[in-house]
């Protein structure tokens, strides 16, 4: 089985392993762009939207579609641990 940073194969295409959050674990066994993400939303001083997030990484954020895998990625995050999703669709990070 692979590491939880390096890229495993599912159906032919390379994937990232996002770890769960847990004991021992810190937010090094991310992959960079999600280590980038979690580190923008905990500068934040309030629950912040994609859009925002979107923004400090410089990523097109007029057009909705642009922000889906970003929306993907913070979800994913928040499904694992490492952030949380509100119920009004905005993340914090988990202390």
């Amino acid at each position: 089985m692979a590491s939880s940073s390096e890229p495993a194969r599912v159906a032919g295409r390379a994937v990232l392993l996002i770890p769960h959050r847990g004991e021992g674990l810190d937010e090094a066994a991310l992959p960079g762009d999600y280590r980038k993400i979690l580190a923008i939303v905990r500068a934040a001083d309030r629950p912040v939207q994609v859009r925002t997030v979107g923004e400090e990484l410089g990523l097109e954020t007029a057009a909705r579609g642009k922000l889906e895998p970003l929306r993907a990625k913070m979800t994913r995050l928040a499904d694992r641990g490492w952030l949380h999703k509100r119920p009004d669709g905005r993340f914090t990070a988990r202390r």
